[in-house]
């Protein structure tokens, strides 16, 4: 007999909403900013530490990220739950926007 397939929870459903908000929409001004000012990845790096106000984000978001590395690390070794490092190259090449809330699901995950 076939085991009935786990309906996903409506946080885990939330969680996936918000992982792919945060994907998409920073994404859609990044890639217009590029595309309007040319300069490609090094222009938006150099947008981001235009004055202190952005500079101050971009450390906001970095050390975030990092603490989000580190416990995406830590719970990982502990619970042997993989695919939850998908999130650190997400959070790092996407943005935390989509990394937190897509470590989210994938910790929230039905174990067993």
């Amino acid at each position: 007999m076939t085991q009935p397939r786990a309906r996903i929870s409506t946080l885990r459903l939330i969680y996936l909403a918000l992982a792919v908000a945060g994907a998409v929409l920073p994404m859609r001004h990044f890639l217009a900013h590029m595309r309007a000012e040319g300069g490609g990845l090094a222009g938006l790096i150099d947008a981001w530490f235009v004055n202190r106000a952005t500079e101050g984000l971009v450390w906001d978001l970095t050390l975030a990220a990092a603490a989000l590395t580190v416990w995406v690390l830590a719970e990982t070794w502990v619970r042997r739950n993989w695919w939850a490092l998908v999130a650190i190259p997400a959070t790092f090449g996407i943005g935390l926007a989509c990394g937190l809330p897509l470590y989210l699901f994938l910790r929230t995950r039905p174990v067993g």
